[in-house]
């Protein structure tokens, strides 16, 4: 293709002012620099630029594929994190399921290490395990402030895709604050879980659990899932994967370490069980409340078993997902309303949300 046809006339005063950064950036003085000489210097930056990029992968693939382990239990396949000196290892609640034992392989060990179950915490896919003994070369990751984390951040995942040890792949941040409902067929929890990260980077069955890495051989989350296409027969959409952010991750851990459970979810919650009603043409049209926690937030509104909620706030709520995903947006103590029917009358009550 003769590129020459695509050119753009520029203004004759823009063509000196281009000429002359271009004379700065070769390092020229006055207007003697050569035109083959700054061509020269072009080709040069950019294998320059790939090669300091592929030192940036092999960088953080040494500083924290070693903190990246594969956990195999009796039915499921996943990865994990090394999270501390002291043999915990931080994973999704779905790699776990409900078993208390597992056999853990690192990257520097192919002999299996065993470890037992701390504490699941499906309500976030999370959980901690920890290792009965640790060995020396051990070394735990360290954990970013997810907060920082902007889009187009260049991340590598780590973990056992396939059951393939010590896997990498590359992609970018595609998006943040994504909330987003595990699916509970194929092994899943069922949680809905806010502020995920939207990862390029592929994720695969056996990734769950690992890491979502920085150029700074920082974890800025825990990948978790791939989303999936309808279209095509429910398979996973490429490069469309999500990250538990690492703020939730340690947030979620340290109380698990300290204090053998989650004592502040920092999720906002209503207090009922609720489940999903539909309409004459059978289309999802509320929640019904099944039945009223004593103290919680509901009852506090005065809301009570049989009524149908079809509003929180301005999101209108169809499905317990859809009541899910809007909970996940708000923090326990915010004020907002809830919109219900009751004996076929639409009434509206304010709440102050509790804690999950």
């Amino acid at each position: 293709m003769d590129a020459s046809r695509f050119r753009v006339p520029r203004p004759a005063g823009l063509i000196v002012g281009l000429s002359c950064c271009l004379a700065l950036v070769a390092g020229c003085s006055g207007s003697g620099a050569r035109t083959e000489d700054r061509a020269d210097t072009a080709q040069a930056a950019a294998p320059r630029a790939v090669s300091d990029l592929q030192s940036d992968y092999l960088r953080v693939i040494k500083d924290v594929l070693p903190s990246v382990v594969q956990i195999q239990a009796a039915n499921e396949l996943g990865s994990g994190v090394l999270y501390d000196d002291k043999g915990h290892v931080v994973t999704n609640a779905h790699v776990v399921g409900s078993e208390t034992s597992f056999a853990v392989t690192t990257a520097n060990n192919e002999q299996p290490l065993t470890a037992k179950l701390v504490y699941a915490y499906p309500e976030q896919d999370l959980a901690v395990i920890k290792l009965d003994s640790v060995p020396d070369g051990l070394k735990a990751a360290k954990f970013a402030d997810s907060s920082k984390v902007q889009v187009g951040d260049i991340v590598l995942a780590m973990g056992s895709p396939l059951g393939l040890s010590s896997s990498v792949t590359q992609g970018i941040v595609s998006a943040t604050g994504r909330t987003v409902s595990e699916s509970q067929s194929g092994g899943g929890t069922g949680a809905t879980i806010a502020n995920m990260i939207q990862t390029s980077a592929a994720i695969n069955p056996g990734n769950s659990g690992g890491a979502l890495v920085d150029l700074d051989s920082e974890v800025i989350g825990i990948p978790t899932l791939a989303a999936t296409d309808p279209d095509l027969g429910g398979s996973a959409a490429p490069g469309i994967g999500f990250a538990i952010p690492s703020s939730m991750v340690t947030t979620v851990a340290d109380q698990i370490i300290k204090e053998g459970r989650v004592t502040d979810s920092g999720r906002a919650a209503l207090g009922i069980v609720g489940r999903t009603v539909v309409d004459s043409d059978f289309q999802p049209a509320g929640v019904a409340i099944v039945s009223v926690e004593k103290g919680g937030a509901a009852a506090k509104a005065g809301l009570r078993a049989g009524d149908i909620i079809i509003r929180l706030g301005d999101v209108t709520i169809t499905t317990i997902t859809s009541l899910s995903e809007a909970l996940a947006a708000d923090r326990p103590g915010d004020r907002t309303s809830v919109t219900f029917t009751r004996d076929g009358t639409e009434e509206k009550a304010d709440v102050t949300l509790g804690k999950q």
